[in-house]
């Protein structure tokens, strides 16, 4: 027998007879560098998610921009904060909410230059938020209602959360506030010359973080949606575990340092499975609402989406 085609006889059988090899499912997801979504950046580095059978992509984008990835479908899943996904859902872009990723207790606020008492000493003060739709400028109106203003009451300037800490850190002249979040906040806080923290999210409980998938991408993948939210968990479990290894891995996504992270995730709660249990029991539901009520008050969404579609539990259980 000729040898040259003895080897792809050979080559043949040998294909027809290997078992085959189940491939994990491609899922791209959009997230920021923000802190309490740090976990997600460990399960793909600690292989959790290919655990599960997930072939993730973690994909840098800005929240102003989250939604436009997944209408294009370049991504299928998202991390962000409630009340963006009532945002998202009122203006088309269906989504739905799988799993609670976090809770700020202090690592989202407002900074304001030294001559700045109170909330109430802004109006008509320029500050820094990120663009409407955004878990910045959100948070800059609940803070502001809460003191019995509005948004109309300030000029708002948009600044991602990145830029307006830097903008303050660096004395820009016509600011008076900005809205951030960690790990930007401990750099403000490393800082004081540079302005106060006059309040944040310990002050005013209002960003909670979620994350979730097209309603077409979770009838498509159950397996892997199941898959997500258990990797997500196994994180939890390895930051408890060993926590310096996770912290460093952390850490290097958003370029800091294992302890520079730990200090910044202490401003937050990841939320494991029996608090993720609790929260869509009822609390999920209120805030919504609330939130709801407030973006529609402030021209964000002129309608309210259909809210008892914007989660979906089975995941969680």
């Amino acid at each position: 027998m000729n040898p040259r085609f003895f080897a792809l006889a050979l080559a043949a059988a040998l294909v027809q007879t290997a078992p085959a090899l189940a491939q994990d499912t491609k899922v791209s997801i959009g997230m920021s560098g923000w802190t309490g979504f740090a976990p997600l950046t460990l399960a793909k580095e600690a292989g959790l998610f290919k655990k599960h059978g997930l072939d993730v992509t973690i994909k840098k984008i800005p929240q102003k921009d989250r939604h436009l990835a997944i209408a294009s479908g370049d991504i299928q899943c998202a991390a962000t904060t409630v009340e963006t996904w009532v945002v998202w859902n009122a203006n088309g872009v269906a989504t739905t909410q799988i799993f609670q990723l976090d809770k700020s207790y202090g690592a989202d606020g407002m900074v304001v230059k030294p001559n700045i008492a109170r909330i109430t000493d802004l109006k008509g003060k320029t500050v820094a938020a990120d663009a409407p739709g955004t878990a910045g400028y959100f948070g800059l109106a609940w803070f502001l209602k809460k003191n019995g203003m509005s948004v109309k009451d300030v000029k708002v300037v948009n600044m991602g959360p990145q830029a307006a800490a830097n903008a303050m850190i660096a004395g820009t002249s016509g600011l008076d506030a900005a809205m951030t979040y960690e790990p930007y906040l401990s750099a403000v806080r490393a800082r004081p010359e540079a302005g106060k923290i006059i309040a944040t999210t310990l002050d005013y409980p209002m960003v909670m973080d979620t994350f979730g998938c097209t309603p077409k991408f979770l009838a498509d993948n159950a397996k892997a949606a199941q898959g997500l939210t258990n990797a997500y968990f196994d994180a939890l479990e390895m930051i408890k575990a060993d926590p310096k290894k996770s912290f460093e891995i952390m850490g290097a996504d958003v370029k800091q340092t294992g302890e520079a992270f730990e200090k910044s995730q202490s401003y937050l709660r990841w939320q494991d499975r029996a608090a993720n249990q609790r929260f869509f029991a009822g609390e999920h539901a209120q805030f919504s609402k609330e939130a709801a009520d407030l973006l529609l008050e402030v021209g964000i969404i002129r309608q309210i989406p259909d809210l008892t579609k914007l989660a979906d539990t089975r995941f969680i259980k």
